[in-house]
């Protein structure tokens, strides 16, 4: 008999609960909860395109593919590079992981503009998510798409016979490398997309500055035998970083890591500050 009427409090405490839930309001979700939730929602937002579509994945896998094949077995057998006693393919592997990541990386802009002239850029600004919570979203976004990238070309070049390193830790330490270089050059884009505003511009100036980045570093040969005006240029360049740490990570070479990391770091959070203030004047 005490079964019912205790049956029915507890279903009173839950009626009370619901619309305590339904009339209080909700608390706020700190800075910190939502750009995880931005950066996890474009991340999967990525994720779902490559499983839709991996046509883009095979097309941009033919380019460093070529790259060794061509490039580095044939500088390889002519020995004209000082590599440190490591075979040239091997010491060019890194560098064209950097490459093939900075590449995908550097025309992230175009997307945010796309977003821009289909009226997703001014939706996703009128909600409370922070800007830099939205830069930052997409430029881990393009972090996640260059290491699917990035280990597309790590399975080639061990197929080419690369002595590369398969050590766990390292393999993550060589992730995270990628999606730091990978989140700078996206914002750079999306920086220089926030100072010409369209996509013919920013496909001129992305072709002006990929390669000229891409020379000016220690991915093709050592910063030792460039002249001294490029290797300045190479010791503020991002990519030679970018580089050097992942020689470090997959050869065993030496490497300064903790600096290589500090600076893929900083460049990385002063990208998301420079995006971030230029991302009203893009959707204007």
């Amino acid at each position: 008999m005490s079964e019912a009427p205790a049956a029915r409090r507890a279903a009173s405490a839950d009626r009370a609960r619901s619309a305590d839930l339904l009339l209080r309001q909700p608390e706020p979700r700190s800075g910190r909860r939502v750009l995880l939730a931005r950066v996890a929602a474009l991340c999967a937002v990525e994720l779902q395109k490559l499983r839709h579509d991996r046509t883009e994945l095979y097309t941009r896998a033919v380019q460093p593919a070529l790259w060794l094949l061509i490039f580095g077995q044939t500088f390889t057998h002519i020995r004209a590079i000082p590599t440190g006693g490591i075979p040239y393919i091997d010491y060019l592997a890194p560098g064209i992981i950097a490459q093939s990541a900075m590449f995908i990386a550097i025309f992230y802009g175009i997307q945010i503009i796309w977003e821009r002239d289909a009226g997703v850029l001014n939706k996703l600004l009128v909600t409370p998510t922070p800007r830099f919570a939205l830069i930052t979203g997409k430029a881990f976004a393009a972090g996640l798409k260059s290491v699917v990238q990035a280990l597309v070309v790590i399975v080639i070049a061990a197929a080419l016979g690369v002595a590369l390193t398969w050590n766990p830790l390292r393999l993550l330490g060589v992730l995270a490398v990628v999606v730091l270089g990978s989140a700078f050059f996206s914002c750079l884009s999306m920086t220089i997309a926030g100072i010409v505003l369209s996509r013919d511009r920013l496909m001129g100036f992305g072709q002006a500055i990929t390669m000229p980045l891409f020379f000016a570093s220690n991915a093709l040969y050592p910063v030792s035998v460039m002249p001294g005006w490029l290797q300045a240029v190479s010791r503020v360049n991002p990519l030679s970083y970018e580089v050097d740490a992942l020689r470090g990570l997959l050869l065993g070479t030496p490497a300064r890591l903790g600096p290589d990391f500090a600076v893929l770091t900083g460049a990385a959070a002063l990208g998301v500050v420079a995006a971030s203030a230029l991302l009203g004047r893009l959707a204007r």
